[in-house]
């Protein structure tokens, strides 16, 4: 027997064996969804990893596979998943002044208790003289 031959029967074989998986499983899911009463609830784990595998496969097999959740909504999960992870978030700053470090801090206030008579502008320059920059 030719390799190509041998390698199409047992492509063919596989194929086979993958479409009966997937129908036993389909005919699985649609059995156990008319035993349940009321709405599944998922949680956002499940949502998500419903929405990555349905955008893979696309609307018109999600038609014929999706028995929980209508494959619009499925699809609407997957935008709103991929909007909220490029909205920027993550590189926003915070608004107002940056933080300082806490021990910084913790300097310029004892410095602050230990001279009482000085001033923002006099603690500024002190710190400036041990090359630490802070502004007023």
């Amino acid at each position: 027997m030719d390799w190509k031959h041998l390698l199409a029967y047992i492509t063919g074989t596989v194929d086979q064996e993958l479409l009966l998986r997937n129908e036993y499983l389909v005919t699985e899911n649609r059995i156990l969804r008319n035993q349940i009463t009321g709405r599944v609830r998922l949680t956002d784990r499940e949502r998500t990893t419903l929405a990555a595998i349905g955008q893979q496969l696309g609307k018109k097999a999600l038609k014929e596979v999706a028995t929980i959740v209508k494959p619009d909504t499925i699809l609407a999960w997957h935008r709103r998943l991929v909007a909220k992870k490029c909205d920027g978030s993550t590189k926003r700053k915070a608004p107002g002044r940056p933080m300082i470090d806490q021990e910084l801090e913790a300097l310029i206030v004892r410095m602050a208790k230990e001279n009482r008579s000085w001033g923002y502008d006099r603690i500024v320059g002190a710190l400036a003289n041990l090359g630490l920059t802070v502004s007023d």
